[in-house]
């Protein structure tokens, strides 16, 4: 596991979040990458957000992946550095990835469950937001 795991800002959470997302399947898309870049530069939780960080959070998430705990480390961050009231704003990012290709796998799913339960979000809310977010990505 990488030595000394930086403390997360709540950006870097959320970014985490997403990258981790679009990297579960092993094939990281332009759409995925598109969007995480695209929430990024447009909503206003990352208005200060410097956006070399996008770099070192994606080489963080790619380091945990490989270590057979990272997982649980990688949510041990996030937690941390991830401010409860937010925790309902990561799964709608991390939704918004993974509906962005169009396809859902396996390893998506079984991830998105994952952080529902690791945030504690309600499954309702997780409902209505998975909902929100197929219909943001529905195609003609």
């Amino acid at each position: 596991m990488p030595q000394d795991l930086p403390q997360l800002s709540p950006q870097d959470a959320l970014v985490a979040i997403m990258i981790a997302v679009s990297a579960s399947d092993e094939h990281i898309r332009t759409s995925e990458l598109v969007k995480i870049q695209s929430t990024v530069n447009h909503l206003p939780i990352f208005s200060d957000y410097v956006l070399e960080r996008l770099h070192k959070i994606s080489e963080l998430v790619f380091e945990l992946f490989e270590e057979e705990d990272g997982l649980d480390a990688l949510f041990g961050l996030i937690r941390e550095g991830l401010p409860p009231h937010l925790n309902e704003t990561a799964y709608a990012m991390a939704c918004d990835v993974a509906a962005a290709d169009g396809f859902l796998g396996e390893e998506e799913l079984r991830l998105l469950e994952e952080i529902r339960y690791e945030l504690d979000v309600d499954r309702l809310h997780a409902a209505a937001i998975e909902r929100g977010a197929r219909a943001r990505h529905m195609v003609v």
